[in-house]
């Protein structure tokens, strides 16, 4: 068994992917983040649009962009961290794209996306995260 079998072996029970609903690229999703401010632990909403997944397993990291005061906010976070507590999907949108780094550079109605309900109707069964 070559080493990254064996890793992705041993990593698989601590994987949460099944803990939290399907979204893919585009979307805007909740995440609730555990604040630990301390001795005290609260919980915040992050509500942004999910411009990029990366890595696999247990590596898994994702990027959300929000807009705060006309200014891009913008957190990672490793999907399997303890600090995210749940993950929503508030609205599904179309993406032709993996990366939506180009949103950076938006303003304004460019910077929305169309809505998955009106758009490409073949891509709503699939997935992107292969698995």
């Amino acid at each position: 068994m070559d080493t990254q079998r064996l890793i992705e072996s041993l990593t698989k029970d601590q994987v949460q992917a099944d803990k939290f609903p399907r979204f893919d690229i585009g979307d805007t999703i909740n995440v609730h983040a555990r604040i630990v401010e301390g001795q005290k632990e609260r919980i915040q909403v992050f509500q942004g649009v999910l411009l990029s997944r990366k890595g696999s397993g247990i590596n898994e990291m994702i990027t959300v962009r929000r807009i705060v005061d006309n200014i891009g906010v913008e957190r990672t976070w490793p999907l399997n961290s303890p600090l995210i507590a749940k993950i929503e999907v508030v609205r599904r949108a179309d993406a032709r794209r993996a990366k939506l780094y180009y949103l950076r550079d938006r303003v304004g109605k460019s910077r929305r996306l169309r809505d998955r309900r009106r758009g490409m109707k073949h891509v709503e069964g699939q997935s992107t995260v292969q698995g």
